[in-house]
């Protein structure tokens, strides 16, 4: 893939950089933007905009344990549910109605 464009920053002590302008304005973000790097098998990195709806700290940090399981157990980590799994799942959730929109109210622990 050809880059688009190319820019260098410096890390400073901190390990901290600056965004350049230019990256900012390709990537639609600005202050209090917020952006994500993924780090292939490769060590090349990709930089994406976060958006607010996409942030959310349970599923990451879900989707994360199920891709280090998969790295650590490959061709175990991922398989159909049991009948036996499927039907006590039917059995707890028979009659609930869940909106998935809905607030949730109450304290929550996670």
């Amino acid at each position: 893939m050809a880059a688009l464009l190319r820019e260098v920053s410096t890390i400073t002590v901190k390990g901290q950089t600056t965004v350049p302008k230019s990256v900012r304005q390709a990537l639609g973000i600005d202050l209090g933007g917020r952006i994500a790097f993924y780090v292939d098998d490769q060590r090349h990195v990709t930089v994406e905009r976060v958006d607010d709806e996409e942030d959310d700290p349970v599923i990451d940090g879900f989707l994360a344990f199920l891709a280090r399981d998969m790295q650590n157990h490959p061709g175990r980590a991922v398989g159909e549910i049991s009948a036996s799994l499927r039907e006590r799942i039917g059995m707890l959730t028979t009659g609930m109605e869940v909106d998935t929109d809905a607030p949730i109210e109450g304290d929550v622990a996670l």
